[in-house]
């Protein structure tokens, strides 16, 4: 699904990430962790799009696809979605009219024979999806994350990702700043998305209490803007346990 070859990235002329190579395969879930500064959230802003990114070298392949030679919103509308650290507030628009502006983006550009659907079939298929995340359906209304908790704004990433189905979520440290009622309960949103077998997911994280929950396939240490080693779920815990010294003395 996803091929990283040889990533270098750049802000500002200071290189961050440095050679990356990565393999997302249909239906496998990989967590990236790393110490601050590591490079982890440039990885995924890049791959998403973001302008501030300077790509230097390498190629990114996505479902055999350039993604680098595309704009922010057709790598959206292809499959590829990005849940923020830090989301975004937007006042004056609520969520139900942001959430079905991005589905019939989504769904014009990925099924454009099938009709768009209908503010009323939409406010069925919303309701039903944030009952399952157990949302109040009232937060619809509510402007976009404007007045939102922490985990408030990260269910609410969750409910976009169940909404508009990518093919593949990067999710930077989606579980900064949750409770763990409120990490289980995002925890549980990603794990009903990987009942479709075509759906992936990369996982920055810093510290391995969400992988209790969500089970990667490949766990990966990100030092110094490369990926120093990977391994399985059970890497997650020595890392947790032994932290990243021995990388930091290398």
């Amino acid at each position: 699904m996803l091929t990283i070859t040889n990533l270098h990235i750049s802000v500002d002329t200071t290189e961050i990430v440095k050679g990356i190579n990565l393999m997302i395969n249909e239906g496998e879930i990989h967590a990236i962790m790393g110490p601050n500064g590591s490079g982890k959230s440039t990885l995924v802003s890049t791959l998403m799009g973001h302008p501030g990114y300077e790509v230097t070298k390498g190629s990114v392949e996505f479902m055999g696809q350039d993604l680098l030679a595309l704009a922010p919103h057709e790598r959206a509308q292809v499959g590829l979605f990005l849940a923020f650290q830090y989301p975004k507030e937007i006042a004056g628009v609520t969520l139900r009219s942001f959430l079905f502006a991005a589905f019939k983006a989504q769904m014009k550009a990925r099924h454009p024979e099938m009709k768009v659907s209908s503010p009323i079939k939409f406010k069925a298929l919303l309701e039903e999806k944030m009952k399952s995340l157990k949302m109040d359906t009232a937060f619809a209304e509510r402007f976009v994350n404007q007045g939102f908790s922490g985990g408030e704004k990260k269910k609410a990433e969750v409910l976009q990702m169940h909404i508009l189905e990518p093919h593949l979520a990067l999710m930077d440290e989606t579980d900064s700043g949750l409770d763990v009622d409120a990490l289980k309960i995002v925890a549980e949103g990603v794990n009903t998305m990987r009942k479709r077998p075509e759906f992936s997911a990369l996982v920055v994280t810093h510290y391995a209490r969400i992988l209790d929950y969500i089970h990667p396939d490949h766990v990966h240490v990100m030092v110094d803007g490369k990926i120093v080693e990977s391994g399985s779920k059970a890497f997650a815990k020595q890392l947790e346990d032994g932290g990243y010294e021995k990388y930091l003395q290398n």
